[in-house]
């Protein structure tokens, strides 16, 4: 874990508690730059480190924690990953994150979706319905790929490298339509040119006649948390319409980001 490592901020009210010293372990492994070893979390938790091997062994049994290959580093396991999006979700669910939604797809006209990434796939994990009768019904919880889609491309284009090499290095890059990337070099290319305009399209890459646009969501940190979409079928809506929406859509992107702000603002004066 390299210098300068700090905790993000945690209402942990008594840190010398067997939960407080818990959370601090999490915390630890979760603001590592790369995974760090049990030395490296008792380092920067000032937790002694047999206190922080007993903690990581349980965090490990609740799958809340998983090792790296080597067996010498800790990651995030799949049921923390299962509980973010599900806290995500919740909040993304309350006002006024869902009037914000609302709002976008009354004013676009078509369906608009929040998303994250979960392991190999992206979940849905708020969506607000358009009105017109023809549309693609996919419900909240709904999976969609990750290199069709332009959530799912969004999304990883801000992964960690080594993370997103990873990713397309062991899935099985589809070929949904004749538009479908299934190089993982090309894709490297898309993602490059997703960072630099701050925006993902798919052009009939998932579904024929269906397209779509994605912007992020930051947290307070900075950290790309989540995608801000909508699609559309083409003979309703094309790529070059649906940007003409994009100052719209990154408006609401910054209205949830704000939402976000206040919750954890909130949060932190309770604690």
């Amino acid at each position: 874990m390299p210098d300068g490592t700090q905790l993000s901020h945690i209402i942990a009210p008594d840190q010398n508690s067997a939960l407080g010293k818990s959370i601090v372990v999490l915390s630890a492994i979760l603001n590592a730059n790369k995974p760090p070893s049990l030395g490296d979390i008792a380092l920067v938790t000032g937790i002694p480190r047999p206190t922080v091997f007993r903690i990581v062994k349980q965090l490990e049994d609740t799958l809340l924690v998983t090792r790296t290959p080597d067996a010498e580093k800790y990651l995030v396991g799949p049921n923390l990953m299962t509980l973010a999006t599900d806290t995500l979700s919740a909040f993304m669910h309350a006002a006024p994150a869902r009037s914000i939604l609302n709002g976008l797809v009354h004013y676009i006209g078509e369906t608009c979706n929040l998303g994250v990434l979960d392991r190999d796939s992206i979940v849905y994990i708020d969506r607000v319905e358009c009105a017109w009768p023809l549309r693609l019904q996919i419900g909240i919880g709904s999976r969609v790929s990750l290199h069709a889609t332009a959530i799912g491309k969004l999304l990883m284009a801000y992964l960690p490298s080594r993370t997103r090499k990873r990713i397309l290095s062991t899935s099985a890059l589809e070929k949904y339509t004749a538009k479908t990337m299934t190089s993982p070099s090309a894709l490297e290319t898309e993602f490059k040119y997703i960072r630099r305009q701050g925006y993902a399209c798919n052009d009939e890459e998932n579904t024929i006649g269906l397209i779509g646009i994605a912007v992020p969501v930051f947290d307070p940190r900075g950290r790309v948390v989540a995608g801000l979409s909508l699609h559309a079928p083409v003979a309703r809506l094309s790529i070059e319409g649906a940007l003409t929406k994009l100052d719209r859509f990154k408006d609401a992107a910054r209205q949830i980001e704000g939402a976000m702000r206040d919750h954890q603002a909130a949060a932190d004066e309770e604690g």
